[in-house]
């Protein structure tokens, strides 16, 4: 009877233990993707911040400037709901200006802006990976069924993340 007792309490210790391990790597799954999309978002930023400093030099002509100049404005006043569609119109619009500008692209403005393209690419792979793991995770039935996520948000992929950039 004692040996039946030793075994169960073994049982319930080995779950209990993890349990706590899972909910202790699920809670720093969802750290990385805060900190992925903080990373993310200064990437973002610094591009919109970019693109404003092109529309309001004399690189570009009136017509694209005024276009750079309200699409890097919506992007950075954007609400989290709009906030796709808006990156998204900047992506484009910078682009087809960089496409134009393939052949004189030796201004420094346009080798920080392509910089800064390579670094948002680099975050956006980092934030789609943390949230593709963290979703994995939340996913399996232990997980689930003992609620070991909490009331923390399903971490999610923005429409923006998938174009390029």
């Amino acid at each position: 009877m004692s040996a039946l007792l030793i075994v169960l309490l073994i049982v319930m210790l080995v779950m209990v233990w993890y349990l706590s391990f899972t909910a202790t790597r699920l809670d720093r799954l969802h750290h990385r993707v805060e900190t992925s999309w903080g990373n993310l978002d200064a990437a973002l930023k610094t591009r919109s911040a970019l693109t404003l400093e092109i529309a309001r030099s004399n690189l570009v002509d009136p017509a694209t400037s005024m276009l750079l100049l309200a699409a890097a404005h919506v992007a950075v006043v954007a609400e989290q709901s709009e906030r796709a569609d808006a990156e998204e119109e900047l992506s484009q619009l910078l682009l087809s200006l960089l496409e134009e500008k393939a052949l004189d692209s030796d201004g420094e403005i346009f080798r920080e802006l392509n910089s800064a393209r390579d670094r948002l690419r680099i975050a956006i792979a980092l934030h789609l990976e943390a949230v593709s793991r963290t979703q994995a995770q939340r996913k399996r039935p232990i997980v689930r069924i003992f609620r070991l996520a909490g009331r923390a948000p399903l971490p999610v992929k923005y429409p923006f993340e998938e174009i390029q950039v």
